[in-house]
């Protein structure tokens, strides 16, 4: 059974930090690049960040300088630093899972909160 079980979200202050992870398990991690989605109040769901199993990453221009995706492929976990939050971060942040062979795979969520 594949999981993928995202953690660390929370409420914080403008400009404050939050560490989100993404544990996965069921999978073959080191062959999957790993995704960082976001959700926010009445917004359509938009890619954050990426890290291949290469280790190439693509982060989304709103978050640029601010946030750094990495993966540990020996915890099978991939991690979402962010810095400087805003309150336009506030959103529910997803992780993805997807492999060459077309399997697609999300958790199921974690609320980020920023506001004083």
């Amino acid at each position: 059974q594949v999981q993928l079980v995202e953690s660390g979200g929370g409420l914080v202050q403008p400009g404050g930090s939050l560490r989100l992870s993404c544990a996965a398990s069921g999978i073959i991690f080191r062959i999957y690049t790993m995704g960082w989605y976001r959700q926010g109040p009445g917004k359509q769901r938009e890619l954050v960040a990426s890290i291949t199993s290469g280790g190439w990453i693509n982060y989304a221009d709103s978050v640029k300088g601010r946030f750094s995706i990495s993966r540990d492929n020996a915890k099978n976990t991939v991690y979402l630093q962010m810095n400087s939050l805003e309150p336009e971060d506030t959103a529910v942040y997803y992780c993805r899972g997807t492999s060459s062979l077309s399997y697609d795979y999300w958790g199921q969520g974690t609320q980020v909160t920023v506001s004083s």
